[in-house]
């Protein structure tokens, strides 16, 4: 993440953005996930989208295809089985008694080839060469939009579980 300093921290953060402005943290189990189209046009991620970008680090994620009444659940990976981030944003804010809660979301899009029979969304994974640009305090949220694409299905690999 991008600390106001400048620099970048590894912190821990809790999944679910409550935004700085919110009147009780209820509000981030709403807001775990962003959708890349809409980033700039929600009261709740315009602010972090412009300023608090993140990576999310993970070495795989979990999504569900419904058949019939029954979700088949899918682990998803890349095919080589190292981690990667996701796009995030997250934001501070502080409770009622005082206390500061870090928070994150992570960036939804349109699902590439691999991901379309399971959902109609997917996380945003960003290409480790542009991990860097993502987090830059000095490039624009409009310059950085043009990363929140699929990832390529070629270099993921998705199987039952």
């Amino acid at each position: 993440m991008i600390h106001k300093d400048g620099g970048n921290r590894l912190l821990g953060l809790r999944w679910g953005l409550i935004p700085y402005w919110a009147k009780d943290e209820y509000l981030g189990n709403k807001l775990i996930n962003a959708r890349a189209e809409t980033l700039e046009e929600r009261p709740s991620f315009r602010k972090s989208f412009e300023q608090k970008r993140c990576l999310v680090l993970a070495d795989g994620f979990y999504e569900s295809r419904k058949e019939g009444r029954v979700k088949k659940p899918f682990r998803i990976t890349l095919k080589d089985g190292g981690p990667f981030a996701f796009a995030g944003l997250w934001d501070s804010w502080l409770s009622p008694t005082g206390q500061t809660i870090n928070t994150c979301t992570i960036i939804t899009t349109t699902p590439n080839e691999l991901m379309e029979p399971i959902h109609n969304r997917m996380p945003v994974i960003l290409q480790q060469d542009t991990e860097p640009l993502w987090l830059s305090a000095d490039i624009p949220s409009r310059e950085v939009k043009g990363l929140l694409t699929p990832f390529p299905a070629e270099g993921m690999v998705a199987y039952g579980i």
